[in-house]
């Protein structure tokens, strides 16, 4: 049986306890055994390396050197790591370790709650495949990240509320490897009902498979 862990936390704004309770009955459905953490010592847990899959719900706060150190080996070492919007990309701020394990950081939200669309990059992918672009109302994440990663959604700033950023094409998901590790990250999700727009639900819950192996 494929074994996952969630490890929630820090700022209460995204409804870490939610999404966390929402992503264990989405893995449970798929047979995963799911465990719960709130402590981001789960991550130094040596335990983690016979993990499938890793997820961080947890915007914010902070990570010790060698738990971030102990995660990051993990992932090199075949782990998968899945997550969305904060929880995962605006995470332990102070940890370039983590940084370069996810592939990008957060930092704006123009307008904070507007409305604005997803482009689809890769329809054919497996996580992709069968959805088409879609109109979303959230936040707009601009992000910080890494070239290597393969990008399967993005969306288009129109500079209403940045004028210097206007046609910035940012990507919304993505997927890379990390060592022999897959790592799976999505900007969707501000709450945890930004997952009743189908197409968000499933983008975050194929990606959560796809790097569970």
């Amino acid at each position: 049986m494929r074994k996952a862990l969630i490890v929630w936390g820090g700022w209460p704004g995204h409804d870490p306890d939610l999404c966390a309770s929402m992503i264990r009955g989405w893995l449970k459905a798929e047979g995963f055994e799911v465990r719960l953490e709130t402590t981001t010592e789960a991550f130094g847990d040596p335990a983690i390396h016979d993990l499938s899959l890793i997820i961080p719900i947890y915007t914010m706060s902070k990570i010790e050197k060698a738990e971030a150190l102990n995660l990051c080996a993990a992932v090199r070492s075949g782990v998968g790591l899945a997550g969305h919007h904060g929880g995962m990309g605006d995470a332990f701020r102070d940890s370039v370790d983590y940084q370069f394990l996810c592939g990008g950081q957060w930092v704006a939200h123009p307008g904070n709650i507007i409305d604005y669309k997803v482009d689809l990059t890769k329809p054919d992918d497996p996580i992709m495949k069968g959805l088409k672009s879609f109109e979303h109302r959230s936040e707009q994440y601009y992000m910080h990240v890494d070239p290597a990663n393969e990008v399967l959604a993005t969306t288009t700033f129109s500079g209403e509320h940045a004028p210097w950023i206007a046609g910035t094409v940012m990507p919304v998901a993505w997927k890379r490897r990390f060592g022999q590790g897959r790592v799976f990250y999505c900007s969707l999700g501000h709450h945890w009902d930004d997952f009743n727009v189908p197409e968000a639900r499933e983008i975050v819950r194929r990606g959560l498979l796809w790097a569970g192996g």
